[in-house]
């Protein structure tokens, strides 16, 4: 499981945590019965303070995306259903496009450049396809 942090986003780091977690669901790269890490090894992983791994891990099992069993660790709870998969992708979509705009809002790039910029790619996708890479900004 890789989970990548932005520490210098505005999303709190455990946020990030539970929306990659909830990610990593949706595509099916974590499915029903997968262990987790424990909240340490997470946190000793990425870096960050224990409690910001037990705060996400937390807000999963209220979510019924993991149960922690006490002695024998956290594990993905159950196969989600269409319905949730699509809310997942879709909670994943919201959260790229939110931290897209929030790094073009710190590089201060206006309101009409960000519009020109997603229609343009837009544009090349409809004629292109999807893209396969992610382009290296500045």
């Amino acid at each position: 499981m890789e989970i990548l942090l932005d520490f210098r986003s505005g999303q709190p780091i455990y946020l990030q945590i539970v929306e990659q977690v909830r990610q990593l669901v949706a595509e099916g790269v974590l499915q029903q019965g997968d262990q987790l890490p424990t909240v340490r090894q997470l946190a000793a992983e990425l870096r960050v303070n224990f409690n910001t791994v037990a705060r996400a891990y937390r807000l999963l099992d209220e979510a019924d995306l993991i149960s922690t069993q006490q002695g024998r660790g956290t594990y993905i709870w159950e196969a989600p259903s269409e319905e949730t998969l699509n809310k997942l992708r879709r909670e994943g979509l919201d959260g790229l496009t939110r931290r897209y705009l929030a790094q073009a809002s710190r590089l201060a790039f206006t309101l009409e450049e960000v519009e020109q910029a997603v229609a343009h790619h837009l544009q090349t996708w409809k004629e292109d396809g999807p893209f396969s890479e992610p382009e290296t900004i500045l």
